[in-house]
């Protein structure tokens, strides 16, 4: 009840300076002392081994939350087992003109334009050197992207120059090619562009003097055959996981004939659930067991997190449900999956991963 009357005064302001706000409150809450104090213990039934990686448990916060101010250790204190900060560039920008964030109280969802804005891969490094590994009780994972300026045909530059400049502080690397903020960039999931591109990226990354994996972020609007198609692609290239999904350009449901629909950018929230939630499915099938998934898009609840699982995934991401569910969110969501599990009688949460899509075909 607290949380809900702070969160309808919070909403009176601007996204962004909340956002803001938040920030700053999170380098207080990752300050050492404090942070050992708030972060919960989690069973040994929800760690996860992934990507060579331990995982407390299987909740981290997606992409687009910290956009390389780097307050992964406030972030890890609240609960979360890894972060993904990004997405970064290789060269600071701003971003796309304002208003750029939208909220739909009444969808629980968020409509976002904001276009990659950070200050750059080398000032993102330096934040990232400056914690120490006290500071990083989880995983934390980077995503990188093209400059809005960058065409396409070089796209490839930007990605590796970003994987050279961040790869000593991330524990994971993502290829986002599935925005729909910068233009263009989606059409680098088209087989021959992607192809190009994912053997480059997962060829450096598996070369550098401590290889980390690297993964590819999808977007939940392509067609069942684009999604195989990338897959195909990505398992070719030699990926060590898939992020499904990305927001969409969709406007779902009920969500169409809200007066914020209209806005361009993407959608995130509890109606991109179905969505991803289909796409999932989808990659999971096509992979066959071959690498791990992320699932991310409409995850609220330790139900929605456990659905997921049960998909497929072997890790899911949370970030429109963190805006709207507030500090208490990851340990709401643990505490549920703990008791989810227990009733669907598992011992362990990687016994659930994939039960109900193994008992059909992907829908």
């Amino acid at each position: 009840m607290l949380w809900r009357l702070v969160r309808s005064l919070l909403f009176l302001f601007d996204p962004e300076r909340v956002h803001a706000f938040a920030v700053a409150l999170l380098r207080i809450v990752g300050w050492r002392p404090i942070a050992r104090r708030l972060r919960p213990r989690c069973p040994p039934s929800l760690e996860v081994k992934a990507m060579g990686l331990e995982f407390e448990h299987p909740l981290g916060l997606a992409a687009g939350f910290d956009k390389g101010e780097v307050v992964a250790p406030g972030l890890l204190a609240l609960g979360f087992s890894h972060v993904e900060i990004g997405t970064i560039t290789p060269r600071p920008q701003p971003g796309n003109a304002r208003p750029r964030l939208f909220r739909l109280p009444e969808e629980r969802a968020l409509i976002n334009r904001m276009g990659f804005n950070n200050d750059g891969a080398e000032a993102c490094a330096r934040r990232l050197a400056a914690l120490s590994p006290a500071d990083r009780p989880g995983v934390v994972g980077v995503n990188v992207g093209r400059n809005k300026t960058t065409p396409n045909e070089s796209a490839d530059a930007d990605y590796l120059a970003c994987i050279d400049l961040l790869h000593p502080w991330a524990d994971y690397l993502v290829v986002n090619i599935s925005s729909p903020n910068t233009p263009g960039l989606r059409e680098l999931q088209q087989r021959d562009a992607l192809e190009r591109l994912l053997t480059a990226c997962a060829a450096r990354a598996r070369s550098l003097p401590v290889p980390k994996p690297l993964l590819v972020k999808l977007a939940p609007d392509l067609s069942d055959e684009a999604l195989d198609d990338a897959v195909d692609v990505a398992l070719g290239a030699g990926v060590a996981g898939i992020v499904a999904t990305n927001t969409t350009i969709e406007r779902p449901g009920t969500v169409a004939a809200h007066p914020r629909a209209a806005e361009a950018g993407g959608l995130s929230g509890a109606p991109l659930a179905p969505l991803a939630a289909r796409a999932l499915r989808r990659v999971y099938a096509r992979a066959g067991g071959c690498v791990p998934i992320i699932g991310v898009g409409g995850i609220f609840s330790a139900e929605d997190a456990y659905a997921r699982i049960r998909s497929g995934a072997t890790l899911v991401q949370a970030y429109t449900g963190y805006i709207y569910g507030g500090p208490r969110f990851a340990p709401g969501v643990l505490r549920g999956l703990r008791d989810l599990l227990k009733r669907g009688g598992f011992s362990h949460i990687c016994d659930a991963i994939g039960v109900d899509s193994r008992r059909g075909p992907a829908a």
